[in-house]
């Protein structure tokens, strides 16, 4: 019984991923992995995800009809029936392979694979600007328990836990590391160009962040700032408070970069300051979408009644309101 994926189905595999933003930025794919067992199941669910950057592009789920590879990318599909056939077919191929390693790994600790297990698996590689290879990553997790992980080097494995340590012997005796190097270092930069192609409008647009700061009175008198930052693409964006210029790390909370639902992300970054020095308090913002970094502070809302005409108002309704009680008092005294 084979315990690992063979070269070419992993090739196989890489191409079925893409790149995601432009030539001149950097770039992230990641195959997500997931076999699933439950009492009564007669076979394992195999459910994957593929995700070009932040934007889930493809997916595969074992127990749904039709049985089949399925794009979803918010753009069109521009691949032939054949391509969705042959890709279902070496998925299917993919879960009988995981399932005997799950099978092997639970028999070590006299676990039947009947009952409720989980086998993760992660696929990832980045790409540095000029197109080049950056990172790869491969691992496996069994019931979130054991884990063995393909290290930086891309040629050494760490396994934590009994099985894992068992695979990771088999890994090495057979070479499996060389053939999962060799399959992220070539596959993940000739696959950019199609798929980008295919996304472009999606993938290399650029959004400009709306930027705002809210102010809060806390209960214990003092003031929180929240610099807000709303439906902005690509999700890489920094935002940073400065107290009388220099970087502020005291009482800052940062919130991660969320999606909105809508394909745009938000973040946010709040800082507790002293009430009366607000003013002292700047928020710095830097995204693809600004011509440069952003700068704003908290400004107190401005009254939506001009001054100047009210007490203008005001002076000139008393002068009229003398007068008109001066012409009283003069007539009554004249009929006096």
């Amino acid at each position: 019984m084979k315990t690992f994926v063979p070269e070419a189905l992993l090739l196989l595999l890489l191409a079925n991923l893409a790149l995601t933003r432009h030539l001149e930025g950097s770039h992230s794919i990641r195959l997500l992995q997931t076999l699933l067992t439950w009492p009564g199941l007669l076979e394992p669910q195999f459910i994957i995800v593929a995700f070009v950057g932040d934007t889930q592009f493809e997916r595969f789920n074992s127990r749904e009809e039709p049985l089949r590879m399925e794009h979803c990318a918010p753009w069109v599909d521009h691949q032939e029936p054949e391509y969705w056939e042959e890709k279902t077919q070496n998925f299917l191929i993919l879960m009988d392979y995981y399932a005997d390693i799950m099978t092997k790994m639970l028999h070590f600790y006299n676990q039947s694979e009947s009952g409720n297990h989980t086998l993760q698996i992660l696929m990832a590689c980045d790409i540095l600007p000029g197109v080049y290879f950056s990172r790869g990553l491969y691992e496996f997790i069994l019931d979130g328990r054991d884990h063995i992980v393909l290290n930086e080097d891309l040629s050494t494995w760490t396994a934590v836990g009994k099985a894992a340590e068992m695979l990771r012997q088999e890994w090495e005796e057979s070479g499996f590391a060389h053939s999962v190097k060799t399959s992220l270092e070539t596959s993940c930069v000739p696959l950019l160009f199609n798929q980008l192609d295919y996304g472009k409008e999606i993938l290399l647009r650029t959004d400009t962040p709306k930027i705002h700061v809210t102010h809060r009175v806390r209960a214990d008198g003092n003031i929180t700032l929240r610099c807000w930052a709303l439906d902005f693409y690509p999700a890489e964006i920094t935002l940073t408070w400065q107290r009388d210029g220099s970087n502020q790390t005291v009482d800052l909370e940062v919130m991660d970069t969320r999606p909105t639902g809508d394909g745009t992300f938000q973040k946010w970054a709040a800082v507790v300051v002293p009430s009366g020095e607000e003013q002292r308090y700047t928020c710095h913002v830097d995204h693809e979408g600004l011509p440069e970094p952003f700068t704003l502070r908290w400004e107190p809302p401005q009254s939506s009644v001009p001054i100047i005409p009210v007490v203008t108002g005001l002076v000139l309704g008393a002068v009229l309101v003398g007068a008109a009680v001066t012409f009283l008092m003069w007539k009554r005294r004249t009929k006096g």
